[in-house]
């Protein structure tokens, strides 16, 4: 039977690691994202010179050197590469000294959406050219999306359970909900938990294009990432890895370490709809936010924030905004709400730990990141978006949305410990 003590207990983040096309470190990505730095570029992974989007937010000057033994990253997908060197930036951020912890008690939750696509891309190309033989014979490890978490337990030598949702663009926000579920459970006194994502080949954005789901703004990448803009025209992809460090607060306050933001809760909801489209009236949205605020025992009122989904594409903007107002009546005209994917480009699997990531540095900092490029207001999205420029704010309690392709939605409360 689990301690009642155990299922009632406060879980803090107290690291936070990320890899993303604004910056690697919290230090480097918090600076960009107050000031509204944009990571959109035109791609560098290939020559998208004749494509039709050539747009993307990559990860610049990525070094695995630091943190992966060379011949461990030969057997390493990109975007496992990405999680573990967040996973490392992470436990360094808490200031958690894995070599005193008991290993046994450490989990790995690190989600993706697509795990090793370009790994499939590279391999299917190269036996296209040179033959069966020539197919690497770790080609299904490497591009299994299990070894998000697998190789962040291997590297790290973290011997709890490691697990790997693939819920799409809510991959990550699983991530919360799933690691608390573990320290509840006394599964796991710390979580390293978070998601990854490094997906940018010609044939995946081939893809996204054709479904007309991307911005074909090339000649203005710094501006094509625009939510809740009237000239939206879709979605910026882009790649990285977010990991934070999940512990209790009474573990994280007896070893005197930094607290970011506390876990309230979390809510997760099918729509039940359509493989790609939300639903249009926001109904199970709204319902993953209703969730998240009765498991962690608040009223709508209580929400200062919400890091919104806010992709960028019209309907996904529109229908979240519905859904916002659904669930916070007319409270959603007090709120302050923001899209980092303005500024980060989408990151699929990563994009929910990326908003959990920037909703407690704005809790812990008391600012808000700001909505870029929102020039033109939709009218059909007339809440407050913080547009364009950071905002000072107390937050004390805020919401970190994640919806993703088949209807999967996610929404994780976070909120000030002194609340």
């Amino acid at each position: 039977m689990i301690d009642s003590d155990r299922l009632n207990q406060r879980i803090v983040i107290t690291g936070i690691g990320p890899v993303t096309p604004i910056g690697i470190g919290v230090d480097a990505f918090w600076d960009s994202l107050r000031n509204g730095r944009s990571g959109v570029e035109r791609i560098q992974a290939y020559d998208a010179t004749d494509h039709k989007v050539q747009i993307a937010a990559e990860v610049n000057d990525f070094d695995t050197s630091d943190y992966i033994d060379p011949k461990a990253a030969k057997r390493m997908a990109r975007f496992a590469e990405m999680g573990v060197v967040a996973a490392h930036l992470a436990v360094q951020d808490a200031g958690l000294d894995l070599d005193n912890v008991d290993l046994e008690r450490v989990a790995s939750v690190v989600n993706t959406g697509g795990g090793g696509v370009t790994t499939i891309s590279s391999e299917t190309q190269a036996m296209a050219r040179r033959g069966a033989d020539r197919v690497s014979p770790f080609f299904v490890p490497i591009m299994a999306s299990n070894m998000a978490s697998c190789q962040v337990s291997i590297e790290l030598g973290l011997q709890g359970p490691a697990i790997t949702s693939a819920a799409a663009c809510a991959s990550s926000i699983y991530a919360f909900q799933d690691s608390a579920m573990l320290m509840r459970l006394d599964e796991a006194d710390v979580v390293i938990s978070g998601g990854t994502e490094s997906n940018i080949s010609a044939l995946g954005i081939a893809g996204l294009a054709n479904m007309h789901a991307l911005s074909r703004n090339n000649d203005d990448p710094t501006g094509a990432s625009r939510p809740f803009d009237k000239e939206r025209d879709g979605f910026v992809f882009g790649e990285g890895a977010v990991v934070c460090v999940l512990e209790s607060l009474e573990a994280a306050q007896h070893r005197g370490a930094r607290i970011y933001a506390e876990v309230l809760g979390a809510g997760r909801t099918a729509d039940a709809f359509h493989i790609t489209q939300p639903r249009p009236d926001g109904a199970g949205a709204a319902r993953a936010m209703n969730l998240a605020l009765r498991n962690a025992g608040l009223d709508a009122t209580d929400v200062d924030y919400i890091c919104a989904h806010g992709t960028s594409t019209s309907l996904n903007d529109l229908a979240e905004t519905i859904a916002i107002k659904t669930v916070f009546g007319e409270h959603a005209n007090q709120l302050a709400i923001s899209s980092p994917k303005s500024m980060t480009g989408h990151l699929m699997g990563a994009a929910g730990s990326l908003s959990v990531a920037a909703t407690a540095l704005a809790i812990h900092h008391g600012e808000l990141p700001p909505t870029i490029n929102l020039n033109t207001p939709d009218p059909d999205c007339d809440l407050d978006y913080v547009p364009n420029q950071s905002r000072r704010s107390e937050t004390k309690v805020a919401l970190a949305n994640g919806f993703g392709f088949g209807g999967q939605n996610a929404v994780v409360a976070l909120g000030a410990i002194d609340r």
